[in-house]
């Protein structure tokens, strides 16, 4: 808080932010609404400090809710100033030489309509139109009964009069609420709502609101997101004109009563001063929010208690302090608003641009696509948040190093972060946050969300179950890593598992709970070169040493790409290797890995398969899906380039058209080296391809069962990652009983098999 109800009344204090003077104003005692809609006293205080302080481009009434006045609300009132000024101190129209050039009789009444008059346009600028064009009438009419010999005198007042009212109606205020004056009665405020708007903020927040809802704009869709005693509404909107959605935010906090303002601004003050480099937030920094949360918890009802007792009863139930606390950890230690939009699961990016303080947020939503929201962040914010976000990563976050990459856990919730600040960022800080689904993706929710068909994700299985090296290539946010995600569920969890990531993204902890055997290894950022963390290749060149193992790496940026590389070719192919990779089509992958990064010709035929996602815009260009387009075999027999030398098959190739993946011709006809491989090595499929193709299709038919069960039963959780991983599971011990008995795993019996199962899973209620 900036100010204490022990400071005087309309204490003022000037704070730069982002180029621009914000001015905050002390209402904290006064009995009315710091609002100038509704008050002619707030205007005229106004008024007052925008003559004192002509720089200002921003204002803050401070009481138990901050109103927030931008910079276009503050140059409507600042025209309104510098008219008063002009008339006072330039044209100095109440002086009685003006205001009556031959000194007759009328200039007392006259200094009194004029003083009247700017009195009023102070505190009621349209009510101060509408009276000078009375006055001005009344004083044409006077000039008829006026003396020859005074007529000069009358006509100078009323040209007086008539510039004022020119210049008032030349401003902006006016101009703005001309076409509302058909409906205007005198002396009522409504219409000052038409232009001021404040974005109201409790006086424990910085960041910014918009909390009405745009009249011009139709609600498409309105849900609630939080828990119980914390929840949100989202409301969705849409304006014919704007290519965008706006999305509005209305968070627990933008609605407490004046009690509930009053009880946190108190808290704040006693527990709020916390610095982020303070000793909690070091180490394990969601056992500190916790402890915040209780401390909070048991603080809220002695607070109230304490004001009831000096005549202000504050009545909260369990839920409401519930509430309170949660808020309270937000603002204190907390993230503020950033949390909350994470808690929305259909938010995939969140993205803050430089100057923070002058821009709203904008998201990617997962049904609207791009949004922009109702939040404006501060800059307070946004400092603080840098600030532990380079704590809890041990990363550096300067002038020397101006771009931070991390993660953000918040329970359940994941997130990927990217910070960037001067002298990158010309303007101050940036952010762009990255949500991950809380739990993995699976391939069985790929299928249901058509980024994958279900042939694609039994290909997928069956690659993976033949130990191959994958690389998933895409663009930014084609669900890279999402589908590599979902890919290391496909891995059975008796192999060990080793994880090199630069920021943390891969879901390791769910596949822990789900009892896999796997090792996460943390590597310094290619971004950053003064730091303890060791590099991405010496984490690959480490995971050689660490036992038979699949390796996993979260993204190929920079000269690890020699290393994985290096991995592949003495020896990692024991089991799956698997990683991402920027690049928009199969030779792009090549073109990255050998000429960017380094990686000699003939080592990259140790990739057996790109896997290339991409997203697909619609025709209208509003919106954009995610697909894999396509699965390339990396063929052997090439020298210097895969693309003319026909290195490269296409075993799946995306059908716009149809809106699906699609077996190629090269696939159907069993024309592939890494299939043909796989199968080389295993018992009763070398040589036929007609077995390992039914396998394929076992694996698809069982996925597609998943999603359609899923669906006819209503039971989304089968396919969530537990029962997928149940699932292959009992597959793969299905296939083990029906070889042993026949010889060879055959499809449709392995199927009869995993379906009774599956049905008495469903029937008997142990999903």
């Amino acid at each position: 808080m900036i100010f204490t109800l022990n400071d005087p009344l309309y204490k003022t204090f000037i704070k730069r932010e982002e180029g621009h003077e914000v001015i905050y104003i002390n209402f904290l005692g006064d009995y009315s609404v710091p609002n100038v809609s509704d008050s002619g006293d707030v205007m005229d205080k106004i008024l007052e400090f925008l003559i004192l302080y002509p720089g200002i481009s921003g204002m803050v009434l401070v009481q138990q809710r901050n109103y927030n006045y931008g910079p276009s609300e503050t140059f409507i009132l600042k025209e309104i100033a510098n008219l008063y000024v002009y008339l006072t101190k330039q044209e100095n129209i109440t002086s009685p030489s003006k205001i009556s050039i031959m000194n007759t009789g009328y200039q007392s009444q006259r200094i009194g309509d004029v003083t009247y008059l700017l009195r009023l346009l102070r505190r009621d600028p349209v009510a101060c139109f509408f009276e000078l064009d009375r006055f001005i009438k009344n004083e044409r009419i006077n000039i008829e009964s006026t003396p020859e010999n005074l007529k000069l005198d009358q006509v100078t007042y009323v040209r007086i009069l008539e510039k004022f009212r020119t210049l008032l109606k030349n401003t902006q205020m006016i101009k703005e609420l001309e076409k509302y004056f058909g409906d205007y009665v005198f002396g009522k405020r409504e219409i000052y709502y038409k232009l001021f708007r404040p974005d109201i903020v409790p006086n424990f927040a910085f960041t910014r609101l918009v909390a009405t809802l745009p009249s011009d704009a139709d609600i498409v869709q309105q849900y609630e997101i939080g828990d119980e005693y914390d929840k949100s509404t989202v409301t969705i909107l849409k304006r014919k004109e704007d290519a965008k959605y706006l999305y509005h935010l209305m968070p627990p906090e933008y609605v407490l009563s004046d009690e509930q303002q009053l009880l946190l601004n108190k808290l704040k003050e006693q527990y709020g001063r916390v610095s982020p480099e303070s000793e909690q937030f070091i180490g394990d920094y969601e056992r500190a929010r916790q402890a915040f949360f209780n401390v909070a918890k048991g603080r809220i009802p002695e607070l109230a208690e304490e004001f009831s007792k000096n005549g202000r009863p504050i009545s909260l139930s369990y839920e409401d302090v519930n509430k309170l606390a949660a808020i309270s950890v937000r603002a204190t230690i907390g993230f503020g608003l950033m949390e909350v939009l994470l808690l929305d699961k259909n938010i995939q990016d969140i993205v803050l641009n430089s100057p923070i303080s002058l821009n709203p947020i904008f998201l990617r939503h997962q049904e609207f696509d791009e949004c922009i929201t109702n939040i404006i962040p501060s800059k307070e914010d946004a400092d603080s948040w840098a600030t532990r976000f380079r704590i809890n990563s041990g990363r550096p976050l300067d002038e020397a190093n101006p771009i931070l990459d991390t993660d953000l856990s918040l329970g359940t919730i994941r997130a990927r972060i990217a910070v960037i600040q001067q002298p990158l960022s010309p303007n101050g800080l940036a952010y762009a946050i990255r949500r991950h689904r809380e739990d993995p993706w699976t391939l069985p929710l790929f299928i249901k969300n058509r980024m994958i068909n279900s042939f694609a994700a039994g290909l997928f299985s069956f690659m993976i179950d033949g130990s191959r090296t994958l690389l998933i290539a895409g663009t930014r946010s084609s669900g890279k890593t999402s589908l590599l995600g979902s890919l290391m569920l496909e891995i059975m969890p008796k192999y060990r598992i080793l994880v090199v990531e630069d920021t943390l993204e891969l879901p390791v902890d769910a596949l822990r709970k789900l009892k896999y055997d796997i090792q996460r290894m943390k590597v310094r950022s290619s971004f950053s070169e003064t730091t303890t963390e060791r590099s991405a290749d010496e984490g690959i060149r480490t995971s050689l040493r660490l036992g038979d193992s699949s390796l996993i790496v979260g993204e190929v940026r920079s000269t690890e790409a020699k290393a994985l590389y290096e991995a592949m070719r003495v020896g990692a192919l024991a089991n799956v290797v698997a990683g991402t990779i920027h690049g928009a089509s199969p030779y792009g992958v090549f073109d990255r890995v050998c000429n960017d990064l380094g990686v000699p010709v003939t080592s990259f035929k140790a990739t057996d398969c790109i896997i290339v996602s991409n997203p697909i815009k619609t025709p209208d260009g509003m919106k954009s899906v995610k697909r894999v387009l396509q699965l390339t075999e990396v063929r052997k027999h090439w020298t210097k380039d895969p693309e003319e030398e026909n290195g490269f098959i296409n075993l799946l190739k995306y059908n716009i058209e149809k809106d699906e993946l699609e077996p190629t011709e090269e696939l159907i006809n069993g024309d592939s080296e890494i299939i043909k491989s796989i199968a080389s090595g295993v018992k009763g499929w070398a040589g036929d391809w007609d077995a390992v193709y039914d396998n394929i299709l076992l694996r698809a038919k069982i996925k597609q069962e998943v999603v359609d069960v899923s669906i006819r039963t209503n039971l989304p959780q089968l396919l969530e990652a537990k029962f997928n991983s149940l699932s292959s599971n009992m597959f793969h011990q299905f296939s083990k009983e029906v070889q042993e008995d026949i010889g060879l795993p055959v499809g449709e019996k392995v199927f009869t098999l995993w379906q009774d199962w599956l049905k008495e899973q469903v029937r008997g209620g142990r999903i």
